[in-house]
């Protein structure tokens, strides 16, 4: 592995291996690359995040989630970067749709599982992935992945909503890039929620407060983070999320004693939005604080009420909402691409893959330009 650039600090040969669950990795280390001195925090790449969800069983070998994080360490044992990594043995919970192409080559005799996939597991998120300050190690991070699946014959290693400068990094290691599209709401210099309705058309705008006073008719709203969360509140919130996992994906892939975890060690990073009727809660909505963005994660309701989603979910804490949701573009969300990274072992499949790239990404752009011309803000001359 090529040495880093030389920072001053103690230089010397650098070494990567691979780790098979988090508790191995010190949490500091890992944080001090994960979410550096300079670097917007989120809360997704923490040790505590990542880890919670290895303790708690919801990444394991058992839901089909192996992991295998890779490290790059100096001669002193000190991590200098790190790239979340797990050996996959089906595509559920990724959010970056690729059966069709398992279907595809194990229809021409491949075996697409298993494969190597860097993402954050069940979160749809965009945010670092070769996690390093310096760029030699971002880019050595890269080729050891690459080694690694040549290595072990799998079918390819996968990178799911990496930024901007990370895809021009994996562009150079040859791995495909797609593009998908998800709606997110962009502050525009607002000053308060009034400010951003005041953005909007005037039909949009009176909708927008209809649709607000339907959702709060015999409704009590509360937001609880650090301190003021109590079992209660995760008992109420484990219930409403069990409800919509089970109707939207068959099953929940997290557990209560994730929940549980993550009350322990990150409630100040959390913000869960709850709606009470009749002194008796009935919905909430968590949500998962970073620098610059709050993360709109998972919601559940009990009993039916009008417009309650869209109330807990988009006005009470306006946030980077995640996949899918046409009706989120009526409340201010932009369609906005995101991407995804692909290197394919075999030759002849990765043509194949980069071809359909090709045709999927011009559909994917019109798609945008045309939901784009339905934005709910005024337009400009």
């Amino acid at each position: 592995m090529p040495p880093a650039a030389d920072d001053g600090n103690e230089p010397g040969t650098l070494s990567l291996r691979a780790v098979e669950q988090l508790s191995d990795i010190s949490r500091d280390g890992w944080d001090a690359v994960a979410n550096p001195p300079g670097a917007a925090c989120d809360p997704f790449l923490s040790w505590d995040f990542l880890e919670a969800l290895e303790a708690s069983g919801c990444v394991g070998e058992d839901t089909g989630w192996l992991p295998r994080h890779l490290v790059v360490e100096d001669a002193t044992a000190m991590i200098r970067g790190a790239l979340p990594l797990y050996i996959k043995l089906h595509s559920m919970g990724e959010y970056v749709f690729d059966h069709a192409w398992a279907d595809a080559w194990e229809r021409a005799g491949g075996q697409y599982f298993p494969k190597l996939l860097t993402a954050i597991p069940f979160s749809p998120v965009t945010g670092r992935r070769l996690l390093s300050p310096d760029p030699a190690i971002r880019r050595a991070l890269a080729t050891g992945a690459i080694q690694i699946a040549q290595q072990w014959g799998v079918s390819g290693w996968h990178v799911n909503f990496p930024t901007r400068a990370e895809r021009d990094v994996f562009a150079g290691q040859g791995l495909l890039q797609r593009m998908d599209r998800q709606y997110i709401w962009h502050n525009r210099d607002y000053a308060s929620y009034d400010a951003f309705l005041d953005d909007l058309s005037s039909r949009k705008r009176k909708a927008l407060r209809k649709e607000r006073r339907a959702a709060r008719d015999g409704i009590e709203i509360e937001r609880l983070s650090g301190p003021d969360l109590q079992p209660l509140h995760w008992d109420v919130f484990f219930e409403c999320y069990q409800d919509t996992g089970s109707r939207k994906w068959g099953f929940p892939y997290l557990n209560r004693a994730f929940f549980d975890l993550l009350h322990q060690r990150m409630a100040d990073r959390v913000v869960l939005v709850m709606a009470k009727k009749e002194g008796r809660y009935i919905a909430s909505a968590l949500n998962l604080v970073g620098s610059e963005a709050l993360y709109g994660r998972y919601w559940g309701r009990l009993d039916d009420h009008p417009c309650l989603h869209f109330e807990l979910c988009y006005h009470q804490a306006i946030v980077e909402a995640g996949a899918q949701g046409e009706h989120k573009l009526a409340r201010g969300y932009r369609p906005s691409p995101v991407y995804s990274a692909h290197w394919i072992a075999d030759p002849g499949f990765r043509s194949a893959i980069a071809d359909y790239l090709d045709r999927e990404r011009a559909a994917v752009e019109q798609e945008i330009a045309l939901q784009d011309e339905e934005t709910p803000f005024k337009h400009q001359e």
